[in-house]
């Protein structure tokens, strides 16, 4: 992980971006960090877009927090209620 001072980030952006390849390059104000280029693998537009949206984000939390509280249902229940066949396990 590469950490950059944004006061000394005078490259192009496009280099930083390259690098991400290594690993994630976190961009840090007075020392404190305040955002990070991470490479973006097996993911579309949607699928990022989605997954840094605030109200999405807080859907998952109460969902999560649902489930702890009221317990749900095994994937397994699921595909018996919906007449799926059973997974088979990876090995």
């Amino acid at each position: 992980m590469k950490t950059l001072e944004l006061a000394k980030a005078t490259a192009p952006l496009a280099d930083y971006a390259r690098d991400v390849k290594k690993g994630p390059v976190v961009l840090t104000s007075g020392g404190r960090p305040v955002a990070a280029l991470v490479a973006v693998e097996n993911a579309d537009l949607e699928t990022v877009a989605l997954s840094n949206h605030p109200r999405f984000l807080a859907l998952i939390e109460r969902s999560r927090a649902r489930q702890k509280s009221e317990g749900g249902i095994s994937s397994e229940e699921m595909r018996r209620r919906l007449g799926l066949k059973r997974a088979t396990r990876r090995r």
